[in-house]
């Protein structure tokens, strides 16, 4: 019989309430949103202006900032309950 090994969770995490991992999925794609805010200006001070790059960084950041506030605004009165 094959066995599938799950790969262990971190104590903190293991009696997390839905809220508190929700919380931690909205302040990681709020710090992904941070990071493609800098991406966008570090390409925007670009030196050689036809080295546009493939990245939409201002999408990214747009989606990434969107669903972070989301996730966390739904996980706040959560927390504050528990």
């Amino acid at each position: 019989m094959l066995t599938i090994c799950a790969p262990a969770m971190p104590k903190f995490l293991t009696f997390a309430s839905d809220a508190d991992i929700l919380a931690l999925w909205g302040a990681g794609f709020l710090l992904f949103s941070l990071f493609t805010l800098y991406m966008e200006r570090r390409r925007m001070k670009r030196a050689r202006i036809d080295g546009v790059g493939w990245v939409p960084w201002t999408g990214l950041f747009l989606t990434c900032a969107v669903v972070g506030g989301g996730l966390l605004a739904v996980a706040i009165p959560g927390i504050v309950r528990s």
